[in-house]
């Protein structure tokens, strides 16, 4: 277990940690280079750049895949590239499909074990910038999603270097975790963001049809199991949502990474329980797994309440200097 994260006086407490940068931490406004990255079955995903390289340029890069709902407007999102732009690197977030603000073309959306897109656009900045060392952190379902492709490349990943943060490893039981006491809080704020981009959708589309589903039936969906039920399973053509947790989940897919990966996470998640962790014995040798007693979900918050540090910023650019 590592040692190295220590929560800031005061702010221990996992749903404070979990928080904390949502509610106190004000917006950089980052001066950012949008780009629409059309997908070849013609739905798109925008990109977000920051001091993106001229091109021949050697300079490495950080692709950042965001969690649930989240987007460039993230806490954790706009303060990991500021630092990573300190310390030589330029970045880029790859938004899931919708996540931008901007509706995506196609009845479908994204979901946990989504490598496709993500795979396209590693492909696509490498072709890109063929000298620059490339690296990807993913954060909570952005984590899963990046250990899941690690594991399907194997030797034929892309990236030099790769770190997950709050990775929800196991689909089922971080859904069944999140449905208990003051969890459901957050599953509450999270299924209404998905609720309304899915409501959206009968504008465009004949979703009855294609889901089986009311549009005034959606605002009754309340918990992971049903939205995945009636929504991701069937969309992404999965039998049921159980089918879908069972063949997303990260787990699984550690034991063939390749690529150097650092796994950072929290005893005291509140989206999940420690049954999510892998054994020894299911990570490669090239993965590491570095477990803090604190730090809620992707939060890491040490210093003290009136000068915090952001510790998971400073850990993400340590780790990605040392690999280069």
């Amino acid at each position: 277990m590592s040692r190295t994260f220590k929560p800031a006086f005061g702010l221990s407490n996992r749903h404070i940690q979990t928080l904390y940068s949502s509610f106190f931490r004000k917006s950089k406004n980052l001066d950012f280079e949008i780009e629409k990255f059309i997908l070849p079955d013609g739905d798109f995903v925008e990109c977000y750049w920051y001091d993106k390289p001229a091109e021949g340029s050697s300079k490495p890069i950080v692709i950042l895949f965001h969690g649930l709902a989240g987007s460039y407007e993230s806490p954790y999102i706009q303060g990991t590239m500021l630092k990573l732009a300190e310390a030589g690197f330029s970045s880029v977030i790859m938004h899931f499909r919708g996540c931008s603000g901007v509706a995506n073309e196609l009845p479908r959306a994204y979901h946990s074990g989504d490598t496709g897109d993500s795979s396209l656009w590693i492909q696509e900045v490498k072709g890109r910038f063929s000298k620059s060392k490339l690296f990807a952190i993913g954060y909570s379902l952005g984590g899963n999603m990046l250990l899941k492709y690690l594991g399907e490349k194997g030797t034929n990943s892309l990236l030099d270097g790769a770190i997950s943060v709050s990775a929800p490893m196991v689909l089922d039981i971080c859904a069944n975790t999140i449905n208990k006491g003051f969890s459901k809080i957050y599953q509450n704020h999270l299924i209404t963001n998905l609720n309304t981009p899915l409501e959206q959708k009968y504008e465009k589309h004949d979703m009855e049809s294609i889901i089986g589903l009311k549009k005034e039936e959606v605002k009754n969906i309340k918990t992971f199991w049903e939205f995945d039920k009636v929504y991701t399973a069937p969309i992404h053509g999965f039998d049921s949502a159980k089918d879908y947790y069972k063949k997303s989940s990260s787990r699984q897919f550690l034991k063939d990474i390749k690529t150097p990966t650092l796994i950072i996470h929290s005893l005291d998640d509140p989206f999940m329980t420690q049954e999510i962790l892998p054994n020894s014995d299911e990570l490669s040798k090239y993965v590491k797994l570095e477990i803090s007693s604190n730090g809620g979900h992707v939060g890491f918050i040490g210093g003290t309440i009136f000068n915090p540090i952001f510790w998971l910023e400073d850990r993400v650019t340590e780790y990605f200097k040392k690999l280069i």
